[in-house]
C-alpha cells in the first residue's frame, strides 16, 4: 500500500512541473518505440519460427565455386543422383529449379517466377495446402499430367483469394509449351530461394525432362534441399556430405576445373533464408538500442537538475525520519510514471513504425512482408520501461540525513556538487559519443549511396525504355521468333519520338545473374584450349542494340542484315575481352568460341550445335557495357545476333528523345496485335530499374539518417540543458566575476568552451567505442565496413557546431547576468 502512496504522490508531484514530465515522456517514447518496432521486426524476420514443420531438422545444401566467382553454382541431376543416398544424416532430399515462365489463360498474360519440384518436395519442406493439394509423388514422372501451385502472396494479391481458380488450366511457356491444371495454393510461407509466383511439376518444363537435364552433369540449376535424421544433426551431415562430395571431385575432375575452389556445405534452412537480412537488422537493433541510450542519458540529465532543485525538499524528508529506501522508492515512483507514459505512448508509435521499417526489411528478407504487429511490442515496451525507470531512480544523488544540513539546504539556493556535475557531463559524454557513432554510419551510408548515383554507367539510362517481351515459344521456330521481333522493332522505329529500337536478351542490372551467371568458358585464335580457360558472358542482341542504349563501338561494326543472311557465325565483343584476349593486337577478324563443357546439352541439332562451338569473327568492339553490378566493372562480353543463336530472354530496348512512359500505351498496343497472348510488363527506363535496384542503399541511409539525426537533436538538447542548468546555478558566481571586472565576452567564451570539451570528449569517446565495436562485429559480420576519413570528419564537424550551436543560448545568459540581483540571490 505504502507504494501506492508513493505514486499518487509521485504523480501529485509531476503534476507540478508539467513541461518537464512532457520532455522527459516524449524522449522517452522516441527511444522505446524505436526499439519496440525494430525489436519487432529482428523477432518476425530473424526469431519467429518458420511454418515449415519438422523446421529444425530442415537443410540447405549449396555448392560453390568461389575461386571462379559463383557463390552458389546450384546443382545438376547427375550430382544429385551421386549425394542421395550416401548421406546417412541426411533421411530426404528435395530439389527446386527456378524457370521464368509466360503463363496464359489465368487472367491477363504474364510473366511469373516459378519453380518446378519434384514430387516429394513439399513434404520434405513440411508445407500444407490452404486450398487444393500440392504436387506429390504421384506427379512424378514424364507420363503424369501437367500441374502447377500457386503460392499464397500470388494467389492473394493477383487473385483477390479467389477459390475458383482451382481446376483452370493455363499454358505454360518456358523452353517450350506445356499445358497444367492449378491444383492449389500453397501456406502463407517463406519463397525460397526465390520470390516464387508458381511451383509446377517436372511435365511443365520440357527441359527438366531432356537428356540435358538428366544426364548433364555440370548442366546445373537446382536448388537441393534436405530433412536431417531422426537423431542426426549438422555438423553430421556436413561431414558426410563433404566425404561424398570429395569422391565426385575425384571421380569426375573435368567437371569441377581448378581454377573454381569447388566445394559443398550445408546450414539450417532458417539461417540460410535469413542470412540476407541478419546484418542489416542487427545493425539497425544497435542503432535503435544506441538511440535508447542516448535518450536515457538525456532524461537522467532532467532528473538530476530536477533533483538538485529538490534537494531541500528530500533532506527535510530524510531529516523527518525517511531512510535511504524510502526516498528511493519515492523516485522510483516517479520514474515508473514517466516510463510506463512514455512506454504506452512508444508503443502506439512503434505500430506504423514496424509498417515502415517492415517494407524497408522486404528488400533483404520476404519475410518482413508477412509481418503483423503483436504483443511482443507491448512486452518490449514494459521492459524497456521498467529498466529506464530503475536507472532513474538509481541516478540521482540523495541527500545527508543530517536535519540541520536539510534544513539549509531548503533555504538556500540551487548549488550543484561536483558529484552531481560530474554525473551530468559523464551523461552529456555518453549522448554524444552514442550520437557521433550513428552520424558517422548514417555519413557513411549516404557517401557511399551519393557516390553510386553518381557513377558512369556508359549508358544513356535516361532516354531509354526496357520493356519485357518474352520469346514467344507458342510453336514458333527459332526463325519465326526472330521475325516476331524484327516486325516489333520495324513498327515501333516508326512511333514519333523514336530514336533507335533495338532487342536483348538481358535488362541491365534488374535480369543480374542471368544469363548464364559469371558467363560461359571460351577461347580464341592464339589461345590453347584447356579445362581453365577464362569465361564471358554471353549476351544474344538484334542490330542497333548499342545504338539505342547509348554504348559506343569502338572499332568494327555493328551487325546488319547481311549478316543473317551469311552462313559465317560473327560476334562483337566488349573492350575488355579484346584486350585480355589480343593484347596489342588488331582484334577485328579475328576468331573466339565457345569452349563450355556446358554447351555439350544445347538444345538443337547437330549442325546447330556444332555452329555454336565453331570460331566466330569478331566483326566489332564495343565499348563496355556492364548490366550486372552498379559500379560498373571491366566485362568480358561476347554478343551474337539473334537471328544466329537462341534467344533466352526478351527485352525491348527503344531509345527516345521524348518522354519515354509515353510510349507504353502504342508499344503494348502493337505486341498484342501481333501476338494477343504475349506479355509486355516491367516498362521502365534504364534509370528508373537502377535506381529500383539502389533502393535500399537508399533506404539504408533513410532510416539510418533518422536515426542519426534524431540522436543529433536529442545530443543538442542534453548539451544546452546542462549548461543552461549550469549557468543557472552559477549565477552568483558570475555576478561576482563581473562586479571584479571581468568581461562578459568572457564569460559567453569560457561556456561556448565548456560545451565544445564536452562534445570533443564524447566525439573520442565514441570513436574509440565505434572503432572497438567495428572490429568486434567485423569477425561475425565480414560484410560491415569502416567508415572512411570523410564520414568521420564530417561527423566530428556537425556534432563540434551542434554543440558550439547549442551552447550560445546559456552563454549569452551568462554574458547577461544581472550584477545586483547576482549578489543578493542569497
Amino acid at each position: 500500500m505504502s507504494f501506492f502512496r508513493d505514486l499518487r504522490t509521485a504523480f501529485q508531484s509531476l503534476m507540478r512541473s508539467k513541461g518537464l514530465a512532457a520532455i522527459v515522456i516524449l524522449t522517452l517514447a522516441l527511444g522505446i518505440g524505436a526499439n519496440a518496432a525494430i525489436f519487432t521486426l529482428v523477432r518476425g524476420v530473424l526469431l519467429k519460427p518458420l511454418v515449415n514443420r519438422d523446421e529444425n531438422r530442415l537443410v540447405y545444401i549449396r555448392q560453390s565455386a568461389p575461386s571462379g566467382g559463383q557463390d552458389n553454382t546450384t546443382f545438376s541431376v547427375p550430382e544429385i543422383r551421386d549425394i542421395e543416398g550416401s548421406v546417412p544424416s541426411v533421411s530426404e532430399f528435395g530439389d527446386f529449379s527456378q524457370m521464368a515462365f509466360t503463363m496464359v489463360g489465368l487472367g491477363e498474360p504474364r510473366g511469373v517466377q516459378g519453380g518446378v519440384v519434384s514430387g516429394n518436395y513439399f513434404e520434405v519442406m513440411g508445407l500444407r495446402p490452404v486450398l487444393g493439394r500440392l504436387i506429390g509423388p504421384g506427379d512424378d514422372g514424364p507420363n503424369a499430367p501437367g500441374v502447377i501451385v500457386l503460392t499464397y502472396r500470388f494467389w492473394s494479391t493477383v487473385y483477390k483469394k479467389d477459390p475458383s481458380v482451382i481446376g483452370k488450366s493455363v499454358r505454360l511457356s518456358s523452353l517450350g509449351d506445356r499445358s497444367a491444371t492449378v491444383i492449389g495454393v500453397l501456406e502463407p510461407s517463406v519463397p525460397y530461394p526465390t520470390d516464387t509466383e508458381i511451383i509446377g511439376n517436372m511435365v511443365t518444363s520440357p527441359h527438366h525432362l531432356s537428356a540435358t537435364m538428366v544426364t548433364g552433369r555440370v548442366h546445373r540449376m537446382t536448388e537441393l534441399f534436405g530433412k536431417l535424421a531422426p537423431g542426426a544433426n549438422l555438423d553430421q551431415a556436413r561431414t558426410e556430405l563433404r566425404t561424398v562430395y570429395a569422391g565426385m571431385l575425384k571421380d569426375h575432375p573435368d567437371a569441377y576445373p581448378d581454377n573454381g575452389g569447388y566445394r559443398i556445405d550445408t546450414r539450417m534452412l532458417r539461417d540460410e533464408i535469413t542470412s540476407g537480412a541478419r546484418t542489416v537488422l542487427l545493425v539497425l537493433l544497435a542503432a535503435s538500442g544506441l538511440v535508447f541510450i542516448i535518450a536515457c542519458s538525456n532524461v537522467a540529465n532532467l532528473i538530476l537538475a530536477r533533483t538538485v532543485r529538490r534537494e531541500g525538499e528530500l533532506a527535510i524528508r530524510a531529516a523527518m525520519g525517511a531512510n535511504t529506501w524510502a526516498l528511493r522508492r519515492m523516485l522510483l515512483a516517479e520514474s515508473l510514471l514517466l516510463c510506463v507514459a512514455g512506454a504506452a505512448i512508444g508503443v502506439i508509435i512503434a505500430q506504423p513504425l514496424v509498417t515502415i521499417l517492415a517494407r524497408y526489411a522486404s528488400r533483404f528478407s520476404v519475410r518482413a512482408l508477412d509481418l503483423t504487429v503483436d504483443s511482443s511490442v507491448l512486452w518490449v515496451g514494459v521492459a524497456l520501461a521498467i529498466v529506464a525507470a530503475v536507472i532513474l531512480a538509481i541516478v540521482p544523488r540523495l541527500p545527508s540525513p543530517n536535519a540541520s544540513n536539510g534544513m539549509n539546504l531548503a533555504s538556500g539556493s540551487v548549488r550543484i556538487t561536483s558529484s552531481t556535475s560530474r554525473r551530468q557531463r559523464i551523461f552529456t559524454v555518453t549522448q554524444i559519443a552514442a550520437s557521433f557513432v550513428l552520424l558517422a554510419g548514417a555519413c557513411m551510408l549516404i557517401t557511399t549511396l551519393i557516390a553510386l548515383q553518381r557513377t558512369r554507367t556508359g549508358m544513356d539510362t535516361r532516354h531509354v525504355l526496357a520493356i519485357d517481351v518474352p520469346a514467344p515459344s507458342d510453336g514458333r521456330t527459332p526463325q519465326q521468333v526472330v521475325d516476331f521481333y524484327k516486325e516489333s522493332v520495324r513498327q515501333i522505329d516508326a512511333l514519333p519520338g523514336v530514336t533507335e529500337t533495338a532487342v536483348g536478351m538481358i535488362a541491365p542490372w534488374r535480369d543480374a545473374g542471368g544469363g548464364f551467371g559469371v558467363g560461359l568458358q571460351f577461347s580464341g585464335d592464339g589461345h590453347a584450349h584447356g579445362k581453365d580457360d577464362p569465361r564471358a558472358l554471353w549476351r544474344t542482341i538484334s542490330p542497333g542494340f548499342f545504338s539505342a542504349l547509348g554504348v559506343p563501338i569502338l572499332a568494327g561494326r555493328d551487325f546488319n542484315a547481311l549478316d543473317d543472311q551469311s552462313h559465317e557465325p560473327v560476334v562483337i565483343v566488349s573492350a575488355t575481352l579484346a584486350r585480355q584476349m589480343f593484347p596489342g593486337l588488331d582484334p577485328i577478324n579475328r576468331h573466339v568460341y565457345w569452349t563450355d563443357p556446358v554447351l555439350e546439352f544445347a538444345s538443337g541439332n547437330a549442325e546447330e550445335k556444332a555452329r555454336l562451338t565453331s570460331p566466330h569473327r569478331i566483326i566489332g568492339v564495343a565499348a563496355d557495357v556492364d548490366d550486372e553490378h552498379i559500379v560498373p566493372e571491366p566485362t568480358s562480353a561476347i554478343y551474337g545476333s539473334f537471328a544466329d543463336g537462341g534467344m533466352f530472354g526478351g527485352h525491348l530496348f527503344i531509345h527516345t528523345n521524348a518522354n519515354p512512359y509515353s510510349l507504353v500505351t502504342p508499344v503494348t498496343k502493337i505486341i498484342r496485335q501481333m501476338a494477343a497472348d504475349e506479355p509486355v510488363e516491367n516498362a521502365a527506363t534504364l534509370e528508373d530499374i537502377r535506381a529500383k535496384v539502389l533502393a535500399p542503399d537508399r533506404l539504408n541511409s533513410l532510416v539510418f539518417g533518422v536515426f542519426a539525426g534524431v540522436a543529433l537533436l536529442i545530443a543538442v538538447v542534453g548539451v544546452a540543458g546542462v549548461l543552461a542548468f549550469s549557468v543557472s546555478a552559477r549565477t552568483r558566481e558570475f555576478g561576482i566575476r563581473l562586479a571584479l571586472g571581468s568581461q562578459p565576452e568572457n564569460l559567453l567564451r569560457g561556456v561556448v568552451a565548456e560545451g565544445a570539451v564536452m562534445a570533443g570528449v564524447g566525439i573520442l569517446a565514441g570513436a574509440a567505442f565505434g572503432l572497438v565495436v567495428a572490429r568486434v562485429a567485423s569477425s561475425y559480420f565480414g560484410e560491415l565496413r569502416m567508415p572512411g576519413a570523410l564520414p568521420v570528419i564530417v561527423s566530428a564537424f556537425v556534432l563540434l557546431s551542434a554543440a558550439v550551436v547549442a551552447s550560445l543560448l546559456p552563454a549569452a545568459r551568462a554574458a547577461r547576468v544581472d550584477v545586483n540581483q547576482a549578489l543578493h540571490s542569497e
